[in-house]
């Protein structure tokens, strides 16, 4: 069961590493690449507050955003603000988030985010978890897949298998870091490919942040996950 005040917990602490690495760096240091193709620390900041905003529209019954192209220049314009600027945003906007995940609900009512995608109110505030952690290791300022916490860990690489379960263009697989099992892909009585690795090394290949050479294959070639 999913139980959405620890999750907006979780959302809290993440945040608070978040901006207390982000008080060690400067200006310029912003303005350097992110592991992301094309986006410097500054767009990941500034996606990162803009998705509080998003998603507390979300909750609130509003679209997601106004467009994918608004979304885009949203981030656009907000990337190249100095540190202190990218501080108080990401601050604010999260302020904003726990806000209006703390005001009388029906969590489990059903809500609608980006390109249709429907869930549970209950999930959002895991959503929101997965935007801080991953994209805090998308800086690439010392904090990596091995540093996130473990139940965080476990349930991100369960959410992704389950994204992906039944994908036409993912074939039949099982997931194990030699302890726990998940499978995805597209449906078979037997999976044609076995994926075994340490649960950093899974998860940063099914969020696409590593290709997965740490991982051993058994039956084929390493799948691709589909983009996030």
């Amino acid at each position: 069961m999913i139980d959405h005040a620890h999750d907006l917990a979780s959302v809290r602490d993440a945040t608070e590493r978040l901006l207390t690495a982000l008080g060690k760096l400067d200006n310029a240091s912003v303005t350097q690449s992110s592991r992301l193709p094309g986006w410097s620390r500054g767009h990941v900041l500034a996606h990162i507050a803009r998705n509080a905003d998003a998603l507390v529209n979300v909750l609130e019954g509003r679209p997601m955003y106004v467009s994918g192209e608004a979304r885009d220049a949203d981030i656009e314009r907000d990337a190249p603000r100095p540190l202190a600027a990218q501080l108080a945003d990401v601050r604010e906007s999260a302020a904003r988030f726990q806000d209006a995940s703390a005001l009388p609900a029906d969590w489990s009512r059903t809500v609608e985010l980006r390109n249709g995608i429907t869930d549970s109110a209950s999930r959002v505030p895991f959503r929101r978890w997965a935007e801080v952690e991953l994209h805090h290791v998308d800086l690439g300022i010392g904090y990596e897949l091995e540093d996130l916490p473990a139940a965080f860990t476990e349930r991100e690489t369960d959410f992704l298998a389950t994204r992906f379960a039944g994908h036409p263009e993912v074939p039949p697989t099982r997931l194990t870091d030699g302890t726990r099992v998940w499978r995805t892909g597209r449906e078979a009585d037997v999976p044609e490919v076995t994926v075994t690795g340490p649960p950093a090394d899974l998860l940063g290949w099914l969020a696409g942040r590593r290709e997965g050479s740490a991982l051993a294959v058994e039956g084929g070639p390493l799948p691709v996950p589909p983009p996030l």
